[in-house]
């Protein structure tokens, strides 16, 4: 009988940590409508009036829907500002095409794709309060570029096991120089970010990181 009641225990525990651990980073199982309206709500007041344009209350009026549902799926309003910048970045940027020059277009084209629409015209507010609000920066880094970077870095570790990427190259530099650009012009506005931009962004990488005498195909 004991031995039956600790089953019951296990059994009343475990379902509920398989639930959690099965749920999506941002809560709730998505409905990607109303996903879609509640970040493009989120970009409208980031880009209108900054990190403290953004409330849960507003937020929920805009899609019509109840303060509390939102709540249910981002905790804060920094989860919120997160999941906003996910769905334009994505996070995994760095698909596996099994070549290095097709991941590292695939990842740039995120950028590209992120910072010509609602994103780009956002991100310098986006950046100034995070200078001012440390709990928003955290979350940023890593709810967005900590899983961006992950994404990249392992496609860089996949290119080294194929001897496409030298041995003795600093990855996160290399991260850096790769993403650097994109988020420099955007910012200051002194240059455009083309397609372009991106191609070479791409090229002048490859040409740091490919072992001496080889070209990367």
């Amino acid at each position: 009988m004991s031995q039956n009641r600790r089953s019951r225990s296990t059994r009343a525990t475990t379902a509920p940590d398989a639930a959690l651990n099965s749920s999506p980073r941002f809560g709730r199982p998505r409905d990607e409508r109303i996903d879609s309206e509640v970040a493009s709500a989120v970009l409208s007041a980031l880009k209108g009036g900054g990190y403290r344009a953004v409330t849960i209350e507003s937020i929920a009026r805009q899609v019509g829907r109840a303060r509390s549902s939102l709540y249910r799926r981002w905790p804060s309003k920094d989860h919120l500002v997160a999941y906003a910048v996910v769905s334009e970045m994505g996070d995994n940027p760095a698909a596996d095409t099994g070549r290095i020059r097709g991941d590292l277009r695939a990842a740039v084209g995120t950028l590209l794709r992120a910072f010509m629409g609602p994103l780009g015209q956002a991100l310098a507010g986006l950046a100034a309060d995070m200078a001012q609000d440390p709990t928003l920066a955290a979350v940023i880094r890593q709810e967005v570029l900590a899983p961006r970077r992950r994404s990249m870095r392992e496609a860089l570790e996949r290119a080294r096991g194929r001897g496409e990427v030298r041995h003795d190259c600093d990855v996160e530099l290399v991260l850096d120089m790769l993403t650097g650009p994109f988020y420099f012009r955007t910012l200051f506005g002194h240059a455009r970010i083309t397609r372009e931009t991106a191609h070479l962004v791409v090229e002048y990488v490859l040409r740091i990181i490919q072992p001496e005498g080889e070209s990367v195909g």
